[in-house]
């Protein structure tokens, strides 16, 4: 309730102001030789630059000519209202203020031109925060695994022959040069280790089968 009645006594000041303003401006015009419809359209080309000015500053602040214009047309109004107090003779209005109340239709236009077609400024995209997307948590689909296919019957395993006996150890030539190397092996791994050397550890170093692994050991014996 309050703030209605706030807003109801602004606008309500608002429009004395404005009317107050209007008539003053009227008489100023009127005065100077600006008679009949002309007095009247006066102050209705001082109020309409000083809405366009202050459009233009509410859509950009920063713009210059809008405060320009806005400045003008508030000294109009306000020059309007000071001359009308008492302070100029209505009835013997000087030449200079004549020649100021004809210019100001060319001035008024002029300004009103260049509001109305001023580039309105750029506006920057708004960085709208995008919703917070949780990701998919990850999902393992496990498939039952499919039957193998049915294989067709073996062909029956032909008859092998009957196994080799593995030749023995005895049966197995070395070479002699080959021989005489396992012997010098031997004989290091003896010096260093004071044990024999085994097979495996002789087989490991010359890298031979294990056949002819024994057969040498056998014979370093």
């Amino acid at each position: 309730m309050s703030r209605t009645l706030r807003l109801d006594a602004v606008l309500i000041q608002a429009v004395i102001a404005g009317a107050l303003s209007f008539a003053h401006l009227h008489d100023l015009a009127e005065a100077a030789g600006q008679d009949g419809w002309k007095a009247w359209a006066y102050p209705v080309s001082v109020d309409l630059l000083l809405v366009a000015a202050w459009r233009r500053m509410r859509t950009n602040a920063e713009n210059r000519d809008a405060w320009l214009w806005f400045a003008i047309a508030l000294v109009a109004s306000l020059g309007a209202n000071i001359a009308t107090a008492g302070l100029l003779d209505l009835n013997n209005v000087p030449p200079w203020l004549r020649i100021l109340v004809a210019g100001w239709p060319a001035l008024a236009f002029l300004g009103g031109t260049l509001l109305a077609h001023a580039p309105a400024p750029t506006m920057e995209p708004e960085h709208t925060d995008q919703p917070h997307v949780e990701p998919a948590p990850d999902m393992t689909v496990e498939r039952a695994p499919e039957p193998a296919p049915e294989l067709p019957p073996a062909d029956p395993a032909p008859q092998s022959a009957p196994p080799q006996p593995a030749p023995t150890a005895a049966a197995v030539p070395v070479p002699p040069a080959l021989l005489d190397h396992a012997q010098k092996i031997a004989d290091a791994h003896q010096a260093q280790t004071g044990a024999p050397i085994d097979t495996a550890t002789l087989r490991t170093r010359l890298g031979v089968p294990p056949a002819l692994a024994d057969a040498i050991a056998i014979q370093l014996t």
